[in-house]
């Protein structure tokens, strides 16, 4: 287990209005409703707007997040922001999201580690906060995914959407809510899944998608299921916690089917498996809290219930983090 002096306070998200259903992807390519639910269980995903960019989203998450919780952001020490998909190379994101917030005096930086983006944020808040640097951080999952998006491609333009979560992390003089947590990464994998930038070549290989993003999904879900089950046990193991004592796993929403091929590998069902997947797609590293707060909205998630999250994708890298769950119920509103 890793000392903790931090918990979480609140939160809230945003995902734009725009709906991009099958039916709307049977328009623009060769499938078709009953394929895409069968192979992803996909229905709906929301497409952010053309003049809409993943700074506005986390911003809208944030703005949320104080709607529900009635929150004060003004003293934040630290912006963390998730995402693959800035809309600059620099400024960063989480600069962006500052200025637009208005927040007069915070540390603001970007974390580029795909799907896994938001647990690694989470580590990094606990680590900032425990270690007496910081006092409240914010960490933001963020993405437009739609932007990137070849949607002339089948395989993959069916996959993707865009959203933002946003939690406040606060430090605490009693133990906080963060029980242990593990990170890996198979940097050679990172063929496997990509946007190409100032490089068109990795290990020797010519990149392809003109910036678009390329996944070579087989591979992708081979590393998931072996690797996402593995590290549940492995955190399960360190915290010296059995299967029956985490309320609710919350993996990285990729692809239902990916879910539920580790549920069935792993050890904990898939009744007790949190997804936002079937009407958000994959957000890549807004999910996760997408998928959490639709618990609380649905009335599932509790105070006092202990989640495991494991984010997983691009790098390929992941990371997982087992938190007990200490926001209040009676502060939320289903907005």
């Amino acid at each position: 287990m890793i000392i903790s002096k931090a918990k979480i306070t609140a939160m809230g998200t945003y995902v734009p209005t725009k709906i991009l259903s099958n039916a709307d992807l049977e328009k623009l390519v060769d499938t078709n409703d009953e394929w895409i639910v069968q192979r992803t269980g996909m229905r709906e995903r929301r497409i952010a707007e053309q003049d809409q960019f993943v700074s506005d989203l986390a911003v809208l998450a944030v703005k949320n997040m104080i709607t529900r919780y009635q929150v004060d952001i003004s003293d934040v020490d630290m912006i963390l922001v998730a995402t693959s998909t800035p809309e600059y190379a620099f400024p960063s994101t989480a600069a962006r999201v500052q200025a637009k917030l208005g927040i007069m005096a915070t540390g603001a930086i970007d974390l580029n580690a795909a799907c896994a983006g938001f647990t690694y944020g989470l580590q990094l808040a606990n680590g900032l906060i425990t270690s007496g640097m910081y006092r409240k951080v914010l960490v933001i999952g963020a993405e437009t995914l739609s932007k990137i998006t070849d949607y002339t491609d089948r395989t993959t333009c069916i996959l993707f959407g865009d959203g933002a979560g946003a939690f406040l992390i606060e430090k605490t003089e009693e133990q906080g809510d963060f029980i242990t947590a593990v990170s890996g990464t198979q940097g050679e994998g990172g063929i496997h899944v990509y946007s190409a930038g100032l490089s068109s070549v990795m290990n020797d290989i010519a990149l392809q998608g003109e910036g678009k993003l390329v996944q070579n999904g087989r591979e992708v879900y081979k590393w998931a299921i072996r690797t996402v089950p593995e590290q549940l046990r492995r955190m399960l193991d360190l915290a010296n916690l059995q299967p029956e004592q985490i309320d609710w796993f919350v993996p990285h929403s990729a692809n239902l089917r990916m879910i539920e091929a580790m549920c069935e590998r792993g050890v904990i069902p898939i009744e007790r498996t949190l997804t936002s997947v079937e009407c958000r797609g994959n957000t890549s590293a807004a999910s996760i809290p997408l998928a959490i707060q639709l618990a609380v909205d649905e009335g599932k998630l509790k105070k006092g219930q202990r989640l495991a999250l494991v984010g997983f994708g691009g790098g390929l890298t992941y990371a997982g983090i087992i938190i007990d769950w200490s926001v209040p119920d009676s502060q939320v509103a289903n907005t």
